[in-house]
């Protein structure tokens, strides 16, 4: 609850407020009446206004309203647990719990469920960002490795994972796990620096972590580098060219399941200049299903073509059948953007001074939404040798990339020839 100081001074015995029979100019912590009426005061004090207290609902209240108070406490942890990461926010809730299981019976079990529940999923949270913790530890440039043990590395993607459909549904697998861990408010701390609300310094001024956010844009990222490395990887044409055809395989089934993320993520890695320069290796693969794809995920016109194959995503999950049809993995980085700019464009007040709900309102929709996609449950069993190749096989950094492509395919001009040179002397310690 709010760290405002106490209201109890406005309050009798009885529970009436005293200050409703002041005149226009009289106010009490930051709220001011009239003729009986509240005209206005801040947001903290209008919110601590609102918040049950000893004086303002004595014990002899509390089972009228304790019903109220747990189906809201149980509502919080169930939709926002990291606010509960805090010590302070989890000290509050034991309290006000305990006040409440002081009552009948059925209080007390609801609330028991409710701390355990919570403490479920906080200790989750806390065992998934130590297994990220080590992923990110133990990552290594695939070209360091190459030097040091060649032997090391032997398999590609097409050893660990001949099948392309496969391979998409291992890829859904990640995303949903990463999508699961990250908390609504998550999208709020990426974005505010203050109260968006009030110019006064919060109680609560520390900001929290956006861990699993950040971390699911790295693993888009790692999945581009991975696509990219895995095609300029292979010395001969005709094995490049293969592995080129295998990704768009995976692209293409990743639409159709409605991991756009994923999908995303491969064009991306596929249209990075040390793979879209390689034109002898792109001569021999069939780009028709490429050309489809990336027609969907253009960027023109605001990313058209893809909110509208999101949108029949989202209409089919809402009429799903199966697990499998509930799916829908947005492109993340555009979903950010959207809200991003949603909350940078538009005011958080009014021009009279009133809170702009229409806006708390869209981003709430947007982020409501999102909320849904990501507790889906993966319907594709797991493969744990794969997964684990996705996650952790080491990726060529850009400039390694680079030296792999000319090596593959030399350089056309001065720059690249200047580029290649300087690659070498460096990566390789070669002139």
């Amino acid at each position: 609850m709010p760290q405002t100081p106490p209201f109890s001074a406005m309050f009798d015995s009885s529970g009436y407020n005293r200050n409703l029979y002041q005149s226009a100019e009289d106010s009490c912590g930051g709220l001011c009446y009239h003729d009986n009426n509240l005209l206005s005061g801040s947001l903290e004090a209008l919110i601590q206004h609102l918040v049950p207290n000893v004086d303002y609902y004595p014990d002899n209240q509390i089972r009228k309203i304790a019903p109220k108070i747990l189906q809201l406490l149980t509502e919080w942890t169930e939709t926002f647990p990291y606010d509960f990461r805090d010590e302070r926010m989890m000290r509050n809730l034991k309290d006000l719990a305990h006040r409440i299981a002081s009552g009948e019976e059925t209080y007390r079990k609801n609330v028991q469920q409710m701390l355990q529940c919570l403490i479920r999923k906080l200790a989750a949270l806390s065992q998934y960002e130590e297994v990220l913790a080590k992923i990110s530890s133990t990552s290594t440039d695939r070209l360091t490795v190459l030097k040091t043990k060649p032997q090391s590395i032997q398999r590609d993607i097409i050893t660990v994972c001949s099948d392309p459909y496969t391979l998409a549904q291992q890829l859904t697998h990640i995303e949903l796990e990463r999508l699961n861990y990250i908390g609504p408010e998550e999208f709020v701390q990426a974005f505010v620096q203050k109260d968006p609300l009030d110019n006064d310094k919060s109680c609560y001024s520390e900001r929290k972590k956006t861990r699993n956010l950040e971390a699911y844009v790295e693993w888009f990222n790692r999945l581009s580098y991975l696509v990219a490395t895995e095609i300029c990887m292979p010395v001969k044409k005709k094995h490049r060219a293969r592995m080129i055809e295998y990704f768009i395989d995976v692209a293409r089934e990743c639409f159709n399941i409605g991991n756009f993320n994923s999908l995303m993520a491969i064009i991306s890695g596929m249209n990075m200049s040390p793979v879209s320069r390689l034109k002898k290796t792109w001569a021999k693969v069939k780009t028709a299903k490429f050309d489809v794809l990336e027609h969907q995920m253009d960027p023109s016109s605001n990313f058209y073509n893809y909110r509208t194959a999101l949108r029949g995503a989202a209409q089919r999950s809402l009429t799903a059948h199966s697990s499998r049809e509930k799916i829908v993995i947005p492109f993340f980085s555009l979903l950010i953007k959207d809200i991003y700019f949603l909350n940078e464009g538009c005011a958080n007040r009014l021009p009279n001074g009133h809170v702009n709900f229409e806006k708390f309102w869209e981003l709430a929709k947007q982020v409501s939404e999102f909320m849904t996609w990501k507790q889906v449950e993966c319907p594709f069993e797991r493969d744990r040798k794969i997964l684990q190749y996705l996650l952790t096989v080491p990726v060529f950094s850009e400039d390694a990339l680079y030296l792999a492509s000319y090596e593959s395919e030399g350089p056309e001009n001065h720059i690249e020839k200047d580029r290649w040179k300087s690659l070498r002397s460096s990566l390789l310690g070669r002139v």
